[in-house]
């Protein structure tokens, strides 16, 4: 069910908190720059053990839409850590898909005594920069697609990196992410969120290793799309160069992001739940 809370500048953030099993760590999930708490719908039935908290930033899913200028990282970070002030959570590992990986990298950074440990989904401090583009050219647009039907049917050609998905995961991918109205398909975020996408771009082609590098100690892990195109094989190497001891998973037949439901993935999560 989901619930709200207010940050400190007003704005009214949903978030939904559930215990799976007989509960345990808390797993804080953070989900891609266009997405919401459902990024994080597949993997629930498959996990046991642990406390899992998802939150929509502000300008997705149902929350408050606040301006493109208040769409940053920093700003998402500092959400997340009065999420967890507003549940009485001191310490949690962050799951970050995408963007929330950028957001968990930071807060090791600049809030590493609030985190348990980290694991990024299809992320790290190198980012492709064609990928990038490839994602400015959809932020923020409505699709052409009218119906969630000619969507999902729309959606394999449209992302062939990603193989052998069923018709029925296509179909839950178009309800999930897109609302139905009269005038057709609409996206599920604020479209000012592609104007603050174009003001960070410059800076997403800097070095982030110094963010990475701020989680030593921290339980680490990398799943990691085999056909991801924002992640490439090079920095996943890098990056398991400088953790040895980093759970890592590549998911075959995947590309940005895994749906986080596939037995790589899952065998990830659960080797970095034990590690917590």
């Amino acid at each position: 069910m989901t619930d709200y809370f207010h940050a400190d500048d007003g704005a009214r953030l949903a978030y939904d908190d559930r215990t799976l099993g007989q509960g345990g760590p808390v797993l804080l999930c953070l989900s891609g720059l266009t997405r919401t708490m459902e990024d994080f719908r597949y993997m629930l039935p498959h996990l046991s053990g642990v406390r899992v908290v998802r939150m929509d930033y502000r300008g997705r899913g149902a929350s408050d839409f606040t301006g493109a200028e208040s769409y940053t990282v920093p700003r998402e970070a500092q959400d997340a850590i009065q999420l967890m002030d507003h549940l009485g959570i001191d310490r949690a590992a962050v799951l970050g898909t995408s963007r929330g990986g950028l957001i968990g990298m930071y807060l090791a950074a600049t809030s590493k005594d609030r985190l348990a440990g980290l694991c990024l989904n299809d992320v790290g401090p190198k980012l492709e920069m064609g990928a990038l583009h490839r994602i400015l050219d959809y932020v923020g647009r409505n699709p052409a697609a009218r119906t969630l039907d000619q969507l999902a049917r729309a959606l394999p050609s449209s992302l062939p990196e990603f193989e052998g998905v069923p018709e029925s995961r296509w179909q839950e991918e178009a309800a999930l992410h897109y609302r139905v109205t009269p005038e057709g398909l609409r996206i599920t975020y604020d479209p000012a969120l592609r104007e603050a996408f174009k003001v960070a771009l410059p800076a997403a082609a800097g070095d982030a290793w110094p963010l990475f590098d701020a989680a030593e100690g921290l339980p680490l892990a990398l799943i990691r799309g085999g056909n991801s195109d924002l992640l490439s094989p090079e920095t996943a190497g890098e990056m398991r160069r400088r953790r040895p001891d980093m759970i890592f998973a590549e998911v075959p037949g995947r590309g940005h992001i895994p749906f986080l439901d596939e037995p790589e993935a899952l065998a990830a999560l659960r080797a970095f739940i034990a590690a917590l």
